[in-house]
């Protein structure tokens, strides 16, 4: 433990290095916005990683993510807001309090015990801070991916009883909204259509919740089959000297539907 602690030590003082008035130049120009994207691409890096099981390649990635918080930090110190040694107190206070069924006297057996554990202890939290009154999907970033938002803006109401009772009429609410969208579709209006896309898209991020499925893994997981399968039609293709773009719809659903049973 005490080793890397010493190397956590030894990266934010490489991080203040850089940013030093003599650091890199490229450090020293970079502002909260600035290195947004690249918090982003790392998480996406480190999801990459997981899903290969390339644990080389996420030892790798999940330290260029411990960067970004170290950056951050880093900033925030020079603007003297709060240090790092802050960002590590608030996580370690905010686990132990979170989990009184192991640090305390609390009492939970089941995941779905200790999740309404958890968001109880945040509410609670959430009017001891000196703030302006907030509406409870106030605390959800409006930054967030899309689909990241709608999972826990979802989460959210579903906590409080905004929610359906099971998954059938989740179900429903699917075909309900294929529905208006397809009439949508016919329509033709543009901002018709992207409104019911939208609410196609948040009905089924909903079913994802309660069939316990990651949306975000789960459409990860579809790309990657899709690319496996779409590598295989234009393997096959090369071997007869062609490529995907002249070949008809008809042969190339035959190869996919090749792909599909040679990777069953």
């Amino acid at each position: 433990m005490q080793e890397n602690g010493q190397k956590f030590d030894r990266l934010v003082a490489i991080m203040a290095r850089l940013r030093a008035p003599d650091g890199c130049p490229w450090d020293l120009e970079q502002n909260f916005d600035s290195i947004r994207k690249y918090t982003l691409e790392e998480t996406y890096e480190v999801l990459d990683a997981i899903d290969r099981r390339d644990f080389d390649d996420l030892r790798d990635e999940l330290g260029d993510f411990l960067l970004q918080a170290v950056f951050y930090a880093q900033m925030a110190s020079e603007e003297k807001h709060f240090g790092i040694g802050d960002c590590l107190d608030a996580i370690n206070e905010k686990l132990v309090r979170r989990h009184p069924h192991i640090f305390g006297d609390g009492d939970a057996k089941t995941e779905g015990e200790v999740l309404k554990r958890w968001n109880e202890i945040k509410a609670e939290e959430r009017k001891l801070k000196p703030e302006k009154p907030q509406g409870l999907l106030d605390g959800v970033p409006r930054a967030l991916p899309a689909l990241v938002e709608a999972q826990q803006v979802t989460s959210r109401a579903a906590g409080v009883g905004f929610d359906w009772e099971n998954a059938g009429q989740v179900l429903e609410k699917l075909h309900e909204e294929l529905a208006e969208f397809d009439a949508a579709c016919k329509n033709g209006a543009q901002d018709h259509i992207e409104d019911e896309l939208g609410d196609l898209l948040f009905v089924i991020v909903n079913m994802a919740r309660f069939v316990k499925v990651d949306p975000e893994q789960a459409l990860r997981r579809t790309n990657a089959k899709f690319r496996r399968r779409f590598g295989h039609i234009e393997g096959r293709l090369k071997e007869q000297g062609r490529t995907v773009k002249g070949t008809s719809i008809d042969e190339l659903e035959a190869l996919w539907q090749e792909a599909k049973t040679a990777s069953r």
